[in-house]
């Protein structure tokens, strides 16, 4: 241990990571520099976060702001994909962790550091997607994750080992949930979700209004796309992060993007979270409201057997890597037809597209009417039916004998 010299740990303050900073001084002897990725989780979270982890120990602190480069880069591209995971999750935390990586890489490298260092468990998702990132941009840096080392085995353990050191926490035994926010979402896992028979409490949500005390009016809203990216909410011109902090504040307000799922984790055991996701859920669906306009049966075919993929490189941490680049780059050319306006309106928890236009849109009223047309002959169906459903024909036929 003792040829590690310095350490950046991506720190967020919180119980793990506060007692990893003495727990990393001790056992290796090292300077530790902590690291925190501004992600829009919001400014309660950052503030006194520097004073905090010199106090804990850590020789200082750099707070990187990565809100707009977080959602242009990496919210924006994952919505192209349409990538959704086992069919509900909006990949919140999973799209976080690349983009922190790669800003601590560049810490560790600015200040000269040996290695690099993070709280996740050894259960969980975050460890494969932090050093799946580490192992792709610095490979040379070894990686110290503690919940795989130390002996520490609960909450109440770190607990007594902050108060050993006489090093403040703002956690306790009592705050039984593990929760994860940014500017896509907050997620909650712990506590009576542990239970899957359990319903949340009220308590679990903190995000969203509960939609029985929504509005009882409707609220409807614009957002307008150019080439698969969101340009303007309401008419209002807004950069990424703006335009999503915006679609968060109205979905919040009427309930909506809540889930409650149990899901697979990478490492094999299934999870209970509830996932509150309130722009983002308005957000995919205007872009998948968008898409159905603009691309064609068999384009949008693909695009979802891309989305159905991706979902499962995002989910996994596996960003730095040439799948994910190939995919992207798929999603990304159909996103160049994805330019128009959508009007949702947001009720009691639900978010219902109810208006769509594109100058790329492939719906012609002419040919879809109920009524009087003069552009669609329908006898051509006859003969386009019995072409398409020839091999069935020749099927049918072999089996009663009448064809060779």
């Amino acid at each position: 241990m003792s040829d590690i010299k310095k350490v950046v740990l991506a720190y967020s303050g919180g119980l793990d990571t506060s007692a990893i900073v003495p727990w990393l001084i001790e056992n290796y002897g090292c300077e530790v520099v902590a690291f925190a990725a501004d992600v829009g989780q919001g400014e309660e979270e950052l503030e006194g976060l520097e004073a905090k982890a010199i106090a804990s120990g850590a020789s200082e602190c750099h707070i990187v702001d990565l809100k707009e480069e977080f959602v242009s880069d990496f919210i924006y591209p994952t919505i192209t994909t349409g990538a959704v995971y086992e069919g509900e999750y909006l990949l919140g935390t999973s799209m976080a962790r690349p983009v922190i990586a790669k800003a601590q890489v560049e810490v560790a490298r600015k200040v000269g550091a040996d290695a690099l260092s993070h709280g996740c468990t050894g259960k969980g998702n975050d460890q494969v997607r932090f050093e799946g990132a580490f192992a792709a941009l610095a490979p040379e840096l070894r990686v110290i994750a503690p919940w795989r080392e130390w002996d520490m085995v609960s909450r109440e353990d770190l607990l007594n080992y902050l108060a050993s050191r006489n090093i403040k926490s703002s956690a306790s035994a009592t705050k039984i949930y593990s929760r994860d926010a940014n500017a896509w979402h907050i997620s909650h896992e712990g506590g009576e979700l542990e239970d899957p028979w359990c319903e949340p409490s009220k308590q679990v949500w903190t995000m969203t209004v509960d939609p029985l005390d929504a509005p009882n009016t409707p609220e409807t809203l614009s957002l307008t796309f150019n080439k698969g990216k969101l340009t303007h909410v309401n008419g209002d011109a807004l950069s990424p992060y703006q335009a999503l902090v915006r679609l968060n504040t109205l979905a919040a307000a009427h309930g909506v993007g809540r889930i409650d799922i149990v899901e697979n984790r990478l490492v094999g055991m299934k999870s209970r979270g509830c996932y509150e996701t309130p722009g983002g859920t308005v957000l995919v669906k205007a872009y998948k409201a968008l898409e159905t306009l603009v691309l064609d049966k068999s384009a949008l075919k693909y695009r979802e057997q891309i989305g159905l993929e991706f979902a499962h490189v995002m989910y996994d941490g596996r960003w730095f890597t040439a799948l994910n680049d190939a995919l992207l780059a798929g999603a990304a050319s159909f996103a160049e037809l994805v330019t128009g306006e959508i009007v949702v309106k947001m009720y009691k928890g639900n978010a219902t597209v109810i208006q769509r236009k594109s100058p790329n849109s492939l719906y012609s009223e002419d040919f879809a009417t109920f009524g009087a047309d003069d552009v669609y002959d329908q006898s051509h169906a006859e003969g386009f039916i019995r072409l398409f459903s020839l091999s069935s024909r020749i099927k049918a036929l072999k089996a009663q004998g009448g064809a060779n």
